[in-house]
């Protein structure tokens, strides 16, 4: 059969009579004798056993911390900073690195710049002194072409002017002969022109 258990409770002191009763009593003062003192934290007389386990346990939780945890921390502390001042000694190493590059750098250019301005004048320099000296053979070729010429033409101009009189001879002489219809004399034409011509 199915029993619940209110139907245990209803049932039991049927059963039982007066016994059930003294029974349902006695677990009635077990009940309020385990539950009826106070928390045993909270209990005055416990206090002396409840400080010493407190001693003992703080006790053993400093020894632990000062055994085991703090050197742990310490270390791993030491370490970083230990790593920390190594990293920072690299980068200064490596920053001095860089600026002794960089300045290597900008000596060089500074070199490679004042190189390339002393070629660039010694090329224009060169090519001045060379441009100077194909002016200076040209003006010497030109200056004698015109030496030259200029002789030529000083040739050619006393040649004319040297048969001016022959030519002003023949001119006269046939001007007179063609007015008068008679012969010149050679002689006197000749005297009378380079009188005139002085």
């Amino acid at each position: 059969m199915f029993v619940t258990p209110g139907y245990a409770q209803e049932t039991a002191p049927a059963e039982g009579g007066a016994h059930g009763e003294s029974v349902e009593g006695g677990a009635h003062t077990e009940q309020a004798e385990g539950h009826g003192g106070s928390f045993p934290p909270f209990d005055s007389s416990t206090y002396p056993s409840q400080l010493l386990w407190l001693a003992i346990t703080f006790g053993l939780f400093y020894l632990f911390l000062k055994k085991v945890v703090l050197p742990r921390v310490g270390g791993i502390l030491e370490d970083r900073s230990t790593r920390i001042s190594g990293d920072l000694d690299e980068a200064a190493r490596m920053k001095a690195e860089a600026d002794a590059a960089v300045a290597a750098y900008e000596q060089e250019l500074a070199e490679a710049k004042a190189k390339a301005n002393a070629i660039g004048q010694e090329a224009h320099e060169a090519s001045k002194a060379k441009a100077d000296a194909e002016r200076k053979k040209v003006e010497a070729s030109l200056a004698e072409k015109l030496a030259a010429a200029e002789s030529k033409i000083a040739g050619i101009k006393a040649k004319a002017m040297g048969e001016v009189g022959s030519i002003a001879e023949d001119t006269s002489a046939a001007i007179i002969e063609q007015l008068t219809g008679g012969k010149v004399d050679k002689a006197a034409l000749s005297a009378a022109v380079k009188s005139v011509r002085g």
